[in-house]
């Protein structure tokens, strides 16, 4: 697996529809693909119906030829009206070229960046001092 950086010409931050995850989900699950969430339960338990984001963060090749796209998910919790979660699925590189992508402005693309890595390290509600 090689990383994805935001200056490599297949990066890119979609928005994605809820039934657009669940599409990506049984498709990861029809090709046993682990990255995944474990059924589409799982997914419905923890991913409010609700738009979703979508940015890559690793690309799988067997030999020359490009397997899958490893993609964070940023997305509203079931549970909870103000929190969210990050999480991973593989994508099939065909899904992830057709998506439509957000990231067309540089600045866009690098404000968006920058949100996925925070939510990759954890964000919390802080007390100002």
């Amino acid at each position: 697996m090689s990383f994805i950086r935001s200056t490599d010409p297949d990066f890119r931050v979609c928005q994605l529809t809820f039934d657009q995850l669940l599409e990506i989900q049984l498709d990861a699950e029809a090709r046993g693909w682990a990255t995944r969430w474990s059924s589409t339960d799982a997914l419905r338990s923890q991913v409010k119906e609700d738009t979703v984001l979508l940015q890559p963060l690793m690309r799988e090749t067997r030999g020359e030829a490009l397997r899958a796209y490893r993609c964070l998910v940023l997305f509203s919790a079931v549970d909870d009206d103000t929190a969210g979660g990050i999480a991973t699925i593989d994508l099939d590189p065909a899904r992830y070229t057709s998506l439509d992508r957000l990231d067309r402005d540089p600045d866009v693309r690098q404000a968006l960046t920058r949100m996925f890595s925070l939510a990759m390290g954890g964000i919390s509600t802080i007390s100002k001092n």
